[in-house]
């Protein structure tokens, strides 16, 4: 009784029961690993056996591979025994490098191989050298695609129907990839590849990104020997939240000029040269997502240049989407008989109704993103031809998709300079913005984003943007694949339908490795996307899909496709109106219809035509809910933000610090937000005098610090970059002992409002009291506060200050304390709604929904 007999049976089995049949070969497995002639174990051993050089390509059922039984021999003396090394696991011989690249919040008229007005010669080169998907499609939102990306099922499937900073205690929303769902990157090391990940996570659990682990869900943990980048869903590129492997580093420190745009170029060509140097026959899977061109938009001021003087967006946002969408039809990346949607005239502006005040604002908005899309795509190319010097372009398989979802609104209507600002529900004035940031747009003084009506342009020719997942402006990618020694049709343009979940079944296609059955003891869950790999054929150019159905959902928002169909249902809140509560049951959102054979845009809902289409697309979306983990549908955004979840503070009202703690994370930090808290530190301030860092959380776009100043004690909150109210002593504390104390008092009802779908209980006003040794130095009233989200590529940190400060006009980072800090004492009292507030939050609920 073999393995593959095992395995052939199982693949002919419902999938009730493959978890049963995986669990009787684990158990044979074990029975029979000491028996050398066991087939498994028995695999082909390449070279001498036993000897150093010789290595193995495994069958793949099981990973990591049994261990193979020592084949020497052993006597009393080394003089009578023989040595045996262990082959070296390699892959199929043949199996070429892979090099997945991927990058953030770019729609499908973004770049100019999909008739986009930004030059991306990387994307192009790829293209042209192979083939060009243009009906590719991702889930609508940032680390959800990327779950589906590097595990082959679906985003709900592995627990990602949100991003993790938005996590449930569902399923298929609580952010953690179920272990019996391996990565592509565990498949492939455990077969012998160099497997490294350059640029933005986003798939590890908010709660646990900490320096205390646990690490499983890390980088690292999920099969990559290798791991440059950043955690969470975006960051500075100036001062960014960085780790090599688990270890936080600041390789920005005294550099003006550093980014990390480049920064990850440099470190990705780097590990490449040194793996090809060590083992040039080992192939490589380099995993590289850079963090453009999601939110900050940060290129450098030389790229912002070029594109200023390139003059693409003078003529505005409704002309753009002109332009492109004539392009892509000479390109062809869209069917002559395609039909532009409509301008939203009910939701955005035309560009003609314009102040010049606002069109010189917005312009300048636009090139920075454009700045950084080209400036991102050029350090991509960098990449690409670095596999080239080391002569392996040929047998490298280069997946680059262009966007993990549509182009991003989460800029607002207007843009904003500091992200963090617009998901607090804080909108800065144009006025404003020409005044304060224009001139250091994109700098490290901003974390900037453009307006929704560039975003909307930018998904030319379909309509909506990221966080949509019924109309494929919010889920279209345009993707090039290249493989120059096994694709000829270059420059060819495949346009079958596909989806990000297919790429894992690609991949393990053309490197003949087959999806494992077993990992680290764990039957697995079958893989749910298809190979594309049949595109590669020029016969099979115009052949139809094997993906025959998927279905979208992304907060509520939802839809199925099948066959050349779509049911999508009715937008029910803009995706720039991040903190709108929809107070409607997701099942009784309206439907559209929409015949894809004949509409490739979403263009003419067909839904009065069709009702019985409808209503079998319908039903079928149901099924797919069920079976995909997608239920309970949940359209919350912004609510979501503060809604409990596992942490190593939850359940905590207390925490005691003492000395220097930097680097927790906002997913396993204490909150203060909408709370009354106080912070007690006990300090020994040096001979010289006080100064430094006690305790801060965010930075320069929204957070607080408490600290000493040239011996001051101070206690400030940065309102989104606002305001900063202050609290300071007037005099200098002398050396020795003291007690430092920061107390508040909250004036709202409390984040409990939420539950009744309302936020009158967050954000709201109090009064702080700062205290030296017992005595009131400095008393005020807040008038609002911060209700939703800090700034979340920041941490809290204690007596020492990483990342960006809450004042550069008060001090630099790192800031530390060069006094003794004993103790720190933080206390929470969070407020609790009253059996008269729920009555009253009842009463304005339902008094919402008549209305409505």
């Amino acid at each position: 009784m073999t393995h593959k007999f095992f395995s052939s049976i199982n693949r002919l089995l419902p999938d009730r029961f493959r978890p049963i049949i995986a669990a009787i070969l684990s158990l044979v497995m074990v029975v029979t690993s000491g028996f050398w002639w066991f087939p498994v174990l028995a695999q082909k051993i390449n070279g001498v056996p036993g000897s150093p050089s010789s290595t193995i390509t495994v069958s793949g059922e099981q990973l990591p591979p049994p261990s193979t039984k020592f084949g020497g021999v052993i006597n009393r003396g080394v003089q009578d025994s023989k040595p045996f090394w262990p082959p070296r696991v390699v892959p199929p011989k043949g199996a070429p490098n892979v090099l997945l690249i991927m990058t953030d919040d770019s729609g499908f008229g973004v770049p100019s191989t999909f008739g986009g007005v930004i030059p991306t010669p990387a994307l192009d080169r790829v293209a042209n050298n192979g083939l060009r998907y243009t009906n590719f499609n991702s889930t609508a939102l940032c680390s959800p695609t990327r779950a589906a990306l590097i595990t082959g099922r679906n985003h709900h499937s592995v627990g990602f129907g949100v991003i993790s900073e938005q996590s449930t205690g569902y399923p298929g929303y609580n952010s953690i990839i179920p272990r019996e769902k391996a990565t592509i990157g565990k498949i492939l090391k455990d077969n012998g590849y160099s497997t490294s990940w350059f640029g933005k996570d986003h798939n590890t659990p908010a709660f646990q990104a900490s320096q205390a682990g646990p690490f499983e869900q890390w980088p690292t943990g999920m099969g990559f020997d290798y791991f440059y980048g950043f955690v969470g869903g975006d960051t500075s590129q100036w001062q960014p939240n960085l780790f090599r492997n688990t270890t936080p580093i600041y390789p920005y420190l005294g550099k003006s000029n550093w980014n990390l745009t480049t920064a990850q170029a440099d470190d990705a060509i780097q590990y490449m040269n040194r793996v090809n140097a060590v083992a040039p026959d080992q192939p490589f899977f380099v995993y590289y997502v850079p963090g453009g061109t999601h939110a900050p938009h940060h290129p450098t001021p030389e790229w912002i240049e070029k594109i200023h003087n390139m003059h693409l967006f003078d003529e505005g946002w409704n002309e753009l989407r002109q332009t492109i969408f004539e392009n892509q039809k000479k390109l062809g990346v869209i069917p002559q008989n395609a039909k532009l949607t409509p301008w939203p005239d009910d939701l955005l502006k035309q560009w003609d109704t314009l102040s010049a005040d606002d069109k010189k604002m917005f312009i300048h908005q636009a090139e920075v993103f454009a700045a950084y899309v080209a400036y991102t795509d050029h350090e991509i190319g960098r990449v690409i031809q670095s596999v080239e010097d080391m002569g392996k372009l040929d047998n490298t398989l280069i997946v680059y998709i262009n966007g993990d979802n549509g182009t991003s609104a989460e800029g607002t209507l207007i843009g904003t300079p500091n992200e963090v600002a617009s998901f607090n529900g804080v909108n800065v004035p144009v006025e404003d913005q020409l005044k304060n940031f224009y001139d250091v747009w994109g700098s490290d003084q901003t974390y900037p984003h453009m307006s929704v009506d560039w975003s909307w342009a930018f998904d030319t020719p379909f309509s909506w943007t990221k966080q949509v997942a019924s109309h494929f402006g919010g889920v279209r990618q345009g993707m090039a694949i290249s493989w120059p020694e096994m694709i000829k049709d270059k420059g060819g343009i495949r346009n079958q339908f596909h989806h990000v979940i297919d790429i894992v079944p690609t991949i393990l296609d053309v490197t003949g490795i087959s999806a494992p059955e077993i990992v680290d003891g764990i039957p697995q869950k079958p893989i749910e996307g298809v190979s594309l790999a049949y595109t590669f054929d020029p016969k099979n150019a115009n052949a139809p899909s094997p993906h025959k159905t998927q279905y979208f959902e992304m907060m509520g928002d939802h839809a199925l496709y099948h066959e050349g169909w779509i049911a999508s249902t009715k937008v029910m809140r803009p995706p720039w109106e991040i903190v709108k509560i929809v107070d409607q049951q997701t099942s009784d959102y309206p439907w559209e219809l929409y015949d894809l054979t004949n509409d490739w845009t979403q263009f003419e809902d067909v839904a009065a035509k069709n009702p019985e289409k409808l209503k079998e697309l319908q039903a079928m979306f149901w099924k797919e809910a069920e079976k995909y983990q997608v239920l309970p549908l949940d359209n919350t955004v912004a609510t979501r933000l503060v809604a409990p979840r596992p942490s190593l503070s939850a359940g905590r009202n207390v925490f005691t610090y003492s000395g220097e703690i930097t680097g927790t994370p906002n997913g396993d930090a204490p909150s203060i937000l909408n709370a009354s808290y106080n912070f007690k530190a006990e300090v020994d301030v040096p001979a010289g005098g006080g100064d430094g860092m006690i305790v801060t959380q965010g930075g320069r776009f929204g957070g607080y610090g408490f600290y000493l100043l040239k011996g001051k004690p101070v206690f400030l909150w940065n309102l989104v970059d606002l305001e900063r109210p202050r609290w300071e002593g007037k005099e200098a504390i002398s050396p020795g002992k003291h007690t430092l104390e920061f107390d508040f008092k909250y004036d709202g009802l409390g984040a409990g409002t939420l539950a009744f779908n309302s936020m009158s209980g967050i954000g709201r006003s109090g009064t702080g009291l700062l205290k030296v040794d017992g005595q009131t130095v400095a008393t005020q009233t807040m008038e609002r506060s911060i209700p939703l989200i800090l700034q979340w590529d920041e941490n809290f940190d204690v007596g020492a200050d990483t990342g960006t400060p809450v004042d550069d006009q008060d001090y630099q980072i790192p800031f530390q304390f060069n006094g003794k800090l004993d103790k720190l004492t933080l206390t929470i009292n969070r407020p609790q709604l009253s059996p008269e507030d729920i009555k009253k939050l009842e009463t304005a609920q339902r008094n919402n929904r008549v209305s409505e």
